[in-house]
């Protein structure tokens, strides 16, 4: 069974559009590690429309006391430093809190969500630089990723330690087509070999993006992958539910329980 990392980012979105500190995020976090959650996710983008550097120093400074926790911060390894809004910088937020897993995105600013994976043809110097600048840390180094196999089969050459596979199409033909359409069966199939290959090639496999209760149903058959990241469905989901019931249905989907 793949362990459940939440991602908290709209927790901070919905504080951030009254512009004052509640929900908390510390809370938030609280609760679905009560409820059984394996980890905690977060992506701070530059543009700070949700999660802020200081929830990135809180929830480090809270997770001290949860030493089974992971902390996974995600973003673009090339984001600087901004004068405008205080922004430190990724590497300043991976050197400062310390997660047990680094995952690295290639979004720009001006993106709404992530929606692609590395590219990682040609030879990327900083890339791997900065791989390594975050294992000295202390960090594992996942780089999200298409599943592309001739993709997938460069990220050794990087030195990263896992890859997580963006599963947005996957989600959005699971929600188009069903659970039993062919369509929706071809899809698996290439996570499937993707996460395959992956592991094959000693690397460590998560997933993210758009999972929800529903297409987890046909996920969990890839028992290659080792964590899942989960946010927007699940909280969504817990408007309805609560929280902690949210993160229950969440473990259970992935057990099949």
């Amino acid at each position: 069974m793949a362990v459940l990392s939440v991602n908290l980012n709209k927790i901070a979105l919905i504080r951030n559009s009254r512009d004052g500190v509640s929900p908390s995020v510390v809370k938030a976090a609280r609760t679905v590690i009560s409820a059984g959650a394996h980890g905690i996710t977060v992506h701070p983008r530059p543009d700070q429309r949700h999660i802020r550097p200081s929830d990135v120093s809180d929830l480090a400074k809270l997770l001290v006391d949860y030493q089974e926790i992971e902390f996974n911060i995600e973003g673009n390894p090339f984001a600087p430093p901004r004068g405008d809004n205080g922004y430190p910088g990724f590497d300043a937020l991976i050197e400062s809190a310390l997660p047990q897993q680094a995952t690295l995105v290639p979004d720009s600013d001006g993106q709404l969500t992530s929606d692609h994976g590395w590219d990682l043809t040609g030879d990327n110097k900083r890339l791997r630089a900065a791989v390594a600048r975050y294992q000295n840390t202390g960090a594992r180094v996942s780089l999200f990723m298409d599943p592309d196999v001739e993709q997938i089969a460069r990220v050794r050459d990087y030195g990263a330690d896992r890859i997580e596979l963006y599963t947005g199409p996957f989600a959005a033909t699971l929600a188009k087509k069903g659970l039993n359409h062919a369509d929706s069966r071809a899809s698996l199939s290439r996570y499937l070999d993707a996460a395959r290959y992956a592991n094959q090639a000693g690397l460590g496999v998560n997933a993210g993006h758009d999972l929800d209760l529903t297409n987890l149903i046909l996920f969990r058959e890839i028992s290659e992958v080792a964590e899942v990241s989960i946010g927007h469905a699940l909280i969504i989901d817990a408007l309805e539910f609560g929280l902690a019931e949210a993160v229950n249905r969440y473990l259970a989907a992935l057990s099949g329980s």
